[in-house]
């Protein structure tokens, strides 16, 4: 962005150069001693090398850019020093020339150097024209100073936010995909398990149907019965993989949606104990919450035949604990694990592991074969 800015001065004050040099050019005819007659050659010259500098495109910022900057200095300065008493105003019209082109394109430190050799050489030279250029050189060299650190600082700030928007889409990305990976593994292991084991009975049925009609009409019935269970886990896989929608409510608030809706759609009991208190939490971080809940909750209909379910989200000084506890069959292991512990096992539900990695939170997941199971995470807050 920064380099765009520098682009688009570039024309306009290469054209200042010639138009500033073109103008110069019949007033040395006039003031310029007969016995000074370089000094017009001088001009003749150098408008030669702005009209080059247009045309080519020279003057931009490095080596060529640095270069220019030198030589128009010079060239004030010479032709300050031979018609600062009648063209005062060609003067300072040029030296502020050159100081926009040392703010445009360097930083305080080469605009200073300008100002300072400029001023120097108003002081040492005899000439009583240059006077009158010297208050210039030294108003204009520090109010430029003063703008080509603002410009400086600018660009830095513009680099900065650069890269702190190149690292948010980047973990916008990384998010996305471990997303993507969440759902195809939540599949693999849900709806698609389900799906396989229906196209089997399906084929058990073709072929008892051949054998046996009543059997197989009996085995129609179960897989019918089957067929509707499915359809229900299915959908609420679906509302499991929506968007949650924070906009407008705390977490607490959307966090009883949730489970009123999961006990609504499932026909499990859900207790819900929250905290009236604000969490402090990120937008980002509040999404994760609320689907480590809904797969919590997901969890407890699909594997556990609970009969009922609790849910807790209590608040302390430095952390936000979640609990989420139901009576169903518990996991095939026995006992509490922690999050470490869980994945060097390679126990408990991975998606459910994976967001807890995410908040950088504490995770336990305790199981009680044949009366339960319980999850609780704690999320440190800044």
């Amino acid at each position: 962005m920064a380099d765009v800015a520098k682009i688009r001065w570039t024309e306009p004050i290469s054209w200042a150069r010639v138009g500033l040099t073109a103008v110069l050019l019949p007033l040395a005819w006039f003031w310029v001693p007969r016995t000074s007659g370089w000094i017009y050659g001088l001009v003749l010259l150098y408008l030669a090398i702005a009209v080059t500098m247009v045309l080519r495109g020279w003057g931009r910022s490095g080596m060529i850019g640095l270069l220019a900057l030198f030589q128009d200095a010079v060239f004030l300065l010479v032709a300050a020093s031979y018609g600062a008493d009648r063209l005062l105003w060609w003067s300072s019209a040029f030296y502020l020339l050159v100081l926009a082109e040392g703010v445009a394109f360097y930083g305080p430190v080469e605009v200073g150097v300008v100002g300072l050799v400029v001023a120097l050489f108003c002081i040492l030279v005899p000439q009583p024209g240059l006077r009158d250029l010297e208050y210039a050189a030294v108003v204009g060299g520090v109010l430029g100073c003063w703008l080509a650190a603002i410009g400086r600082r600018r660009e830095r700030d513009e680099v900065r936010m650069a890269a702190q928007v190149e690292e948010a889409r980047r973990r916008a990305e990384r998010a996305t995909e471990a997303e993507r990976q969440r759902v195809a593994s939540d599949f693999h292991d849900g709806p698609l398990q389900n799906f396989i084991s229906l196209q089997m009975r399906l084929e058990v049925l073709r072929k008892l149907l051949g054998r046996d009609l009543d059997a197989g009409m009996d085995e129609l019935r179960q897989l019918q019965t089957i067929a509707q269970s499915q359809v229900r886990d299915l959908r609420v896989f679906l509302h499991s993989m929506r968007p949650v929608d924070v906009d407008g409510a705390d977490l607490v608030v959307t966090a009883r949606r949730t489970a009123e809706a999961f006990q609504k759609e499932s026909g499990i009991p859900v207790t819900f104990i929250g905290t009236a208190a604000p969490m402090g939490l990120s937008q980002e971080s509040t999404s994760e919450v609320l689907q480590m809940i809904r797969e919590a909750l997901y969890n407890v209909q699909k594997h556990s035949g609970a009969t009922r379910v609790a849910v807790a989200l209590e608040k302390s000084e430095k952390a936000l604990e979640i609990s989420v506890d139901d009576n169903g069959h518990g996991f095939p292991f026995a006992g509490t694990y922690s999050l470490e512990e869980l994945e060097l096992l390679r126990l408990g539900p991975n998606s459910l592991k994976r967001r807890a990695r995410t908040l950088n939170a504490d995770m336990q997941l305790e199981s009680r074969p044949g009366r339960g199971a319980g999850l609780k995470v704690r999320i440190p807050l800044q």
